[in-house]
C-alpha cells in the first residue's frame, strides 16, 4: 500500500519543534539522523560545536504529510535553512503508518 515519505533536512536547533509538529499532525513515528552536505547556505558539517543539520523522515498518510509540510513552510522556511520533500513509497505493513493506528 502506498504512503508518503516526508523528508526534512534542517538545523538541529529545530529538532524538538519538528517532533512536536509531526506527532501533533497524527504521525505514528519518525526517524532522525545527522546530515552533512553543501548547498545554497554553504558547507554544513556534523560538528556539534557549530551545530549540525538533521534529517527527519516520516512515513505517513498523505493528509498527515501535507499538514506537516504546510506548517513547517509557514513557521520555519523564512528564518531557517530547511529542505523538505515528499515521495511516494510502498510499505508492506501500512497499518503501522496510519494516523488512526488501526491494525
Amino acid at each position: 500500500m502506498n504512503r508518503k515519505l516526508l523528508t526534512v533536512i534542517t538545523e538541529q536547533a529545530l529538532e524538538r519543534q519538528l517532533i512536536r509538529c509531526v506527532m501533533e499532525a497524527g504521525a505514528r513515528g519518525y526517524t532522525i539522523t545527522e546530515a552533512r552536505g553543501q548547498g545554497q547556505r554553504g558547507l554544513r558539517s556534523a560538528d556539534f560545536e557549530t551545530g549540525c543539520n538533521i534529517r527527519l523522515e516520516v512515513i505517513c498518510e498523505e493528509t498527515v504529510a501535507r499538514q506537516i509540510s504546510t506548517r513547517l513552510h509557514r513557521d520555519y522556511f523564512q528564518d531557517f535553512a530547511m529542505v523538505l520533500y515528499l515521495e511516494d513509497v510502498e510499505v508492506l505493513r501500512p497499518e503501522k503508518f496510519d494516523a488512526s493506528g488501526h491494525q
